[in-house]
């Protein structure tokens, strides 16, 4: 099989900006994708729990996925949070009914989530993996303009995806990539309507309720931790179709709103199927397990997205006797939130072609990128 290599790094300075490392109380660990909610912007951490924030903080909040929520008054280089339990026999179990909740949400949709034309600052990560190591790495500052903050899958499936949403590539600061695996790559620049639709918790919320409508389909919901007017609930959701899923969400009881989402895919007990590439060139092919995780903030009485990320790993492809082993992910943070017009970007990615070969629009901004100690290994290595 014929492989393309090339490398391209582009480097715009090194950032200022003081880390705070977030950690885990009980066992000292890092606690990555933890969100801190600054006076105007958000960041996160990365996979070693640091973030890039000024020691001028001061008097911001910090959250993730299995702690409770913490209110840091002054800025300190390390803070520990606390898991929302410890031990399971702690838990105080509460039945919920997912389907309902969910059926509430996606139908009170633009009454809870802000619903106008928005422009966002963004941080934008992708990576790609095989056989365990990184061989494609892009980090780069964006804009985001959204119509609706929501899907209009009336324009999806038409393809007009402007009317949905905008990109404007800005500033390129890491791109690297080592090998390009023509087995996992569609040849194609079609941009397809459920990798947009992936953008959105609105679409996903709908893909979930399609599985829990399924008559066949049998699920649980349990409460496991609650803080104020905010629930922690757990779920397990095995479907009809013959897809096993699990996850977590955050649930504003006051707001009625979803504030956190987390879902996961698994897959991997599906058998290899035969498929062919664009050129004709067959192989064995095999689904892994995939998940998405979609945060929202409160801004002026309404909830706007701070985050999404989606995962896949353990997806295999066996091509003239070698097995490949592939993960990727694409990461988006949302920096800032401002309301906007109907009249979107100028100029603005061309979805027809790879993000990439768009000419980026260089704007200078304060940095909110940290890299991890693997990627930035990655980067390093000549």
């Amino acid at each position: 099989m014929k492989h393309v290599y090339f490398l391209l790094v582009l480097f715009f300075g090194l950032f200022p900006a003081q880390k705070l490392k977030v950690v885990d109380s009980e066992t000292g660990g890092p606690v990555p994708n933890a969100r801190i909610l600054l006076n105007n912007q958000i960041v996160y951490t990365n996979e070693d729990g640091y973030a890039p924030v000024n020691a001028e903080a001061a008097n911001f909040e910090i959250s993730a996925s299995g702690f409770q929520k913490k209110k840091v008054r002054a800025f300190n280089p390390v803070v520990r949070i606390k898991p929302v339990y410890k031990d399971i026999g702690e838990i105080k179990i509460v039945d919920v009914d997912i389907r309902k909740l969910f059926q509430d949400v996606s139908k009170n949709y633009h009454k809870r989530y802000y619903n106008e034309p928005s422009l966002y600052d963004v941080v934008y990560k992708e990576k790609r993996i095989d056989n365990d190591k990184l061989y494609f790495l892009v980090i780069a500052e964006t804009k985001l303009w959204s119509k609706s903050n929501q899907y209009n899958y009336r324009d999806g499936i038409r393809r007009n995806y402007d009317e949905i949403l905008q990109m404007q590539l800005n500033n390129v600061k890491y791109l690297k990539n080592l090998k390009s695996d023509s087995i996992f790559i569609v040849n194609t620049n079609e941009f397809s309507h459920e990798y947009m639709g992936n953008y959105f918790f609105s679409f996903e919320l709908n893909r979930t309720l399609g599985h829990l409508k399924n008559r066949d389909t049998k699920f649980t919901g349990r409460m496991i931790f609650e803080e104020g007017d905010e629930q922690l609930i757990t779920f397990k959701i095995k479907s009809g179709a013959g897809i096993d899923m699990k996850g977590e969400f955050r649930y504003n009881k006051a707001d009625k709103a979803i504030t956190y989402f987390e879902i996961h895919y698994l897959q991997t007990n599906f058998p290899m199927i035969r498929r062919k590439t664009a050129d004709g060139r067959e192989y064995d092919y095999q689904l892994g397990d995939a998940s998405l995780i979609f945060d929202f903030y409160k801004k002026d009485g309404m909830y706007v997205p701070a985050l999404s990320k989606m995962k896949g790993e353990k997806y295999v492809a066996i091509y003239n006797g070698k097995r490949h082993e592939r993960e990727f992910s694409r990461e988006l943070i949302y920096n800032t939130f401002a309301k906007s017009d109907d009249r979107g970007l100028n100029p603005k990615v061309d979805f027809s072609k790879n993000i990439w070969e768009n000419v980026p629009v260089k704007e200078k901004k304060q940095g909110t990128i940290l890299l991890s100690e693997e990627e930035q290994a990655f980067l390093n290595d000549k």
